[in-house]
């Protein structure tokens, strides 16, 4: 009598998902994402680097411009022993262009710890990826869908917004008579 192990993943597993949303300024001229799976969810094994260029056959997301590095990131998925998540790294393997994790550049090879949300930059393209956790430890899927806007508008703090709340404390501060104050003057703006 043979059984199953209690570990195989089964198919009502439910699988860490990237959601990956694509921008390029020139998408709706040129059909640069005419190779990806768009709408659909792919599965991937979580053994193999997902990998992101313009060579479709060593990269399974591909992308058709001449612009972008035959092989430009991977995302490598990995645990630890204290979260039961799959996690993710993202690699630059461009030798020729630099590649940012929300305003973080990345030179050729290096890493860095994907955040559960994250804006990736590199050339004219900007990638928003949010991880959704699962239970599945050996694979995991991949959702891709095309923006019409780019997302850092989403996700940046404009200057012009922040001008009326600055004039605001400066007021503030000039009517408190309380003595000096303690501010905070680091201030994250994403170009």
């Amino acid at each position: 009598m043979s059984t199953v192990s209690q570990t195989l993943e089964t198919e009502d597993d439910l699988l860490t998902c990237l959601r990956v949303k694509l921008y390029h300024p020139q998408q709706n001229v040129k059909g640069l994402y005419q190779l990806l799976p768009l709408g659909a969810k792919s599965r991937h094994s979580a053994e193999d680097p997902l990998r992101m260029g313009r060579d479709a056959q060593s990269c399974a997301l591909a992308l058709a411009d001449a612009r972008v590095s035959r092989k430009q990131l991977a995302l490598h998925a990995y645990r630890t022993p204290r979260s039961p998540d799959t996690l993710f790294e993202i690699q630059n393997l461009s030798q020729k262009g630099q590649l940012s994790v929300n305003s973080t550049a990345l030179e050729y090879l290096e890493r860095t710890e994907l955040p559960d949300k994250a804006l990736i930059r590199f050339g004219e393209y900007e990638i928003l990826i949010v991880r959704e956790s699962g239970e599945a430890k050996g694979s995991f899927e991949v959702e891709l869908e095309v923006l019409a806007a780019p997302p850092s508008r989403e996700t940046c703090t404009c200057v012009s917004s922040v001008a009326p709340v600055m004039e605001a404390a400066s007021d503030w501060m000039d009517n408190f008579q309380g003595g000096p104050l303690e501010t905070d003057e680091t201030t994250m703006l994403h170009s």
